[in-house]
């Protein structure tokens, strides 16, 4: 099974990620940040867009740890930037030389027993909240620091660019960072995935999506918008929110108990009759991500909210979406 994907960072800007899926891309991991708490600027949007088209993501974080524990933190930051999006492929850990070399300017030299804590303090963090673990590096790191006996124990992205494949035991091989993909301005990291991730996570009930199959089709008639539910959300504040009922939703996403739903989940909403839509921001927001998220524009939240500054927004604020 070979399954073509991309993964991105802000270093891709502003991707066009409508483009990308037409240009046959299957999946994509996403940056979502590094070190203990800091956010790629992009991640957001990226996530948004990914989860809006239904293009399957995963997302990676960097490694800056100089300590296990400090590694368990960098996953509970990461674990905070993805709860609100769905994703279908891995969490993975990415640690690489530059991880050693930020270590060493702290004082830490990181030998191979402690870059393999590293990875496996890293991935049993985000197995413990329910989410499919992988790491991230490649053959020389690997050769020199983490051994490939740790895939045996995680799923495992393996670098090394090259036209033909060297057999080594990994889910998905990142082959080559000078792709030319439609939607991306510059060079973009092109990846072939030999497992299907998102059938394997469901099916586990991992990255909290429980879903045996892949949500019906709808009938043409029946117009809706997609929204991520949200930590704290509840079917019926989501039904009351968009003047929609709970057994419409349920009915809509094929949910068989709708006092079951999980947050990073993107569902489907009635959009027939619906009254004013609003949104209350969260931590982290932005007001270009809550735009792709609900398929509209900044400028357009700005002027229905009254905003002078697109980069000023709030958490607790209520802003109206259509």
């Amino acid at each position: 099974m070979n399954i073509k994907g991309i993964d991105v960072s802000r270093y891709q800007g502003t991707v066009d990620w409508e483009q990308v899926k037409a240009a046959g891309y299957q999946f994509a991991m996403l940056r979502a940040g590094y070190g203990s708490d800091t956010v790629d600027e992009q991640f957001q949007r990226n996530a948004s867009e990914c989860n809006r088209i239904g293009l399957p993501a995963g997302a990676y974080w960097f490694c800056y740890a100089d300590s296990p524990s400090d590694a368990e933190r960098e996953a509970d930051g990461c674990l905070r930037t993805i709860a609100p999006y769905r994703l279908d492929y891995p969490v993975c850990y990415d640690i690489e030389q530059a991880s050693v070399d930020y270590a060493a300017r702290q004082g830490v030299a990181v030998t191979p027993s402690l870059a393999k804590q590293f990875v496996e303090h890293f991935c049993r963090r985000v197995e413990e909240k329910g989410y499919f673990a992988m790491f991230y590096t490649n053959r020389t790191f690997l050769d020199q620091y983490l051994d490939i006996s740790l895939a045996k124990r995680y799923a495992f992205w393996y670098a090394r660019y090259s036209s033909t494949f060297d057999g080594t035991s990994c889910g998905i091989w990142q082959y080559s960072s000078s792709g030319q993909v439609p939607g991306i301005s510059g060079n973009v990291d092109l990846n072939i995935s030999f497992i299907d991730y998102p059938s394997v996570i469901r099916k586990a009930g991992l990255n909290h999506l429980n879903e045996a199959s892949p949500t019906p089709d709808l009938p043409a008639s029946m117009d809706y918008i997609t929204y991520v539910i949200q930590p704290g959300d509840t079917l019926s504040t989501i039904a009351d929110r968009y003047g929609t009922t709970v057994s419409a939703i349920a009915s809509m996403n094929d949910i068989s108990d709708p006092n079951r739903i999980y947050a990073g989940t993107t569902i489907r909403v009635p959009e027939d009759g619906m009254t004013p839509r609003y949104y209350t921001v969260r931590s982290g927001d932005t007001l270009s991500a809550i735009a792709a998220r609900y398929g509209t524009t900044v400028n357009a939240l700005a002027a229905q909210n009254g905003i002078s500054n697109p980069d000023l927004i709030y958490t607790g604020q209520r802003l109206r979406i259509s």
